[in-house]
């Protein structure tokens, strides 16, 4: 669907693998330290702080290998590909099958669902956010067959989503990502960053748009 698809490094061939978890090594004691420090409220707050952070301090730093800064080396790489959001809602749902019962209804997660009648004994695919379980849509065959309305609702969000943290104490000491979102916010006034929510979607011309 995204023009995604998983690609395994080779058995027993470390150093591709090394290489991930170096930037992975990096980003947690370079960033989330920080950011754990300073106290995370939101996921929205923490995408903030990472996208200032990254165009302030990572995407500036010129890369031993390579000799460039990261922002360099992507800018040099060509068009930059940027899927549409509907699309990414699209892909990043969640889905279960369920078989309608005799009253024309589906069980999710605690809550009992209704049903088009004429799905009666049909296994039905049902896709929703799990951050908001009232709003579940029914396919029947890869094809759009109404929605599943919550009629006994007993869960509002699926258990698997954490729930928001409770406030931190302000730390003190020096506020290391405040400094760095201010530069950023300081920058993007002067149009000296990407807008990557601007940029338009390229699909490769291979790619049969199927996968996620």
């Amino acid at each position: 669907m995204l023009g995604i698809r998983l690609v395994h490094s080779k058995p027993y061939s470390p150093q591709g693998r090394g290489k991930q978890e170096r930037a992975n090594r990096y980003i947690r004691e370079a960033f989330l330290a920080e950011a754990t420090h300073r106290g995370i409220e939101s996921l929205d707050q923490l995408n903030d702080w990472f996208t200032a952070w990254a165009g302030q301090v990572a995407n500036r730093r010129v890369h031993a290998e390579t000799g460039q800064p990261p922002i360099d080396r992507f800018q040099a790489g060509g068009p930059h590909r940027q899927a549409d959001p509907a699309l990414i809602r699209e892909a990043f749902r969640w889905s279960v099958t369920r078989r309608v019962t005799r009253v024309a209804t589906v069980p999710l997660e605690g809550n009992s669902c209704s049903v088009d009648p004429a799905l009666t004994g049909r296994r039905v695919e049902l896709r929703y956010e799990p951050e908001d379980l009232s709003r579940i849509e029914v396919f029947l065959d890869g094809r759009p067959a109404g929605a599943a309305v919550p009629f006994v609702i007993g869960h509002h969000v699926h258990k698997a989503v954490q729930p928001a943290p409770p406030p931190a104490a302000d730390p003190t000491g020096i506020d290391y990502l405040g400094m760095v979102a201010a530069a950023h916010d300081e920058e993007a006034g002067t149009g000296a960053k990407i807008d990557f929510t601007r940029l338009q979607m390229q699909f490769p011309p291979d790619g049969d748009g199927s996968d996620a």
